[in-house]
């Protein structure tokens, strides 16, 4: 049988770039040599596309990363011009049977990157366009998930224009002490701040707009962080579930990625079997309200009075080996060669079905 071709895009003009290549590695290594044909496509900090015709970059942590030589498709600059690079169906030509991206954050996970893909009529793994700005934008994930009969977190939206802006009396007031200030379109925990105080307040917001201009508020929540995974295209289903289990004051990204005394994961989480279930269906639920399809984590806090609150929803999970989505798939008895075999699988199905959509008269 022939091999299918996959392209591996990993890195990303993104505050989550060096995730993205940790991500990318283990992507890498579950990929059997015998099943597929891999290329390697680096995104750098900048923006341009590389191809790597040795996994050196990938698999050695000190390799240069701003190496611009093999660059084959670049955006343009402020003034308007390409900065290098040949046209734009320079990845056509590499004919890729599918894409893998594992791009975390913005310009990646938010629809863009699936966007050119799906111009350029690539298959790709993960959710489309529509699905990954949804949930990438906090604020739509909670407006369309609590339209549609999902608890959520309680949250304010605060833009960088707001005149006058939301003060610390104001959301103490509705919340209480702690809550959380946080970008609305980021992940990682990056920009997120805990805030206790007025002082705490400002500093907050200022380290938030720094990385978005809106930002979400929202009320801290007391109870177990637990997460699960969620695989499939128009039927969906839940892994078992985790839990993050942090000595951090809040789930850092340090605590994810950095420190591995910061926080360990429990899996399966310890949890009474028909709350378990009700969470699971609820990852369900919010995988089609969001118009999700391929994979996505969904984040839920459980209250000492089992009270079930969906923090957030995740497209493109880590990979990382302290990352909880492949390790609750192999939990749930999926290896992680299994699991992007089926998310390669499901990235080719949702294309031949797409394919088969009029798109004139």
């Amino acid at each position: 049988m022939k091999k299918l071709h996959v392209g591996l895009i990993y890195g990303g003009f993104s505050s989550e770039h060096d995730i993205s290549i940790m991500s990318a590695r283990n992507v890498y290594a579950s990929l059997q040599v015998d099943h597929y044909d891999v290329t390697l496509i680096w995104i750098d900090k900048k923006g341009r596309w590389h191809v790597d015709t040795t996994p050196d970059r990938l698999l050695n942590a000190d390799a240069p990363t701003d190496a611009s030589g093999d660059v084959f498709f670049s955006p343009m600059d402020e003034r308007g011009s390409v900065l290098s690079g040949p046209d734009l169906d320079s990845i056509q030509r590499l004919n890729l049977d599918v894409a893998f991206p594992i791009l975390h954050g913005q310009n990646g996970e938010d629809g863009r990157v699936q966007g050119f893909l799906q111009t350029l009529g690539i298959a790709y793994v993960g959710p489309d366009v529509l699905g990954s700005a949804a949930c990438m934008d906090k604020e739509v994930t909670k407006r369309l998930l609590r339209d549609s009969g999902l608890p959520i977190t309680p949250f304010r939206v605060v833009y960088r224009i707001d005149e006058p802006p939301l003060t610390f009396e104001a959301v103490a007031e509705q919340f209480g002490t702690p809550f959380f200030v946080k970008p609305a379109n980021s992940g990682s925990s990056v920009g997120i701040t805990k805030v206790e105080n007025a002082a705490d307040y400002a500093k907050a917001l200022a380290y938030a707009f720094d990385y978005d201009r809106k930002i979400l508020i929202e009320k801290g929540i007391s109870g177990r962080e637990i997460e699960c995974a969620v695989l499939g295209n128009e039927h969906p289903k839940a892994s078992v579930l985790g839990e993050i289990v942090s000595t951090a004051e809040f789930y850092t990204y340090d605590a994810k990625y950095v420190d591995a005394d910061a926080s360990r994961m429990e899996v399966p989480a310890d949890i009474p079997a028909d709350i378990s279930d009700r969470m699971r269906q609820m990852a369900e639920d919010a995988f089609r309200v969001l118009c999700c399809e391929g994979m996505a984590r969904v984040d839920f806090f459980l209250t000492d009075d089992l009270e079930v609150l969906i923090n957030e929803v995740n497209t493109i999970p880590g990979f990382t080996s302290r990352s909880m989505y492949p390790v609750m798939w192999e939990h749930t008895g999926l290896s992680n060669s299994a699991l992007t075999d089926r998310l390669i699988e499901l990235a080719l199905e949702r294309h031949e079905r797409e394919s088969k959509i009029k798109t004139s008269r």
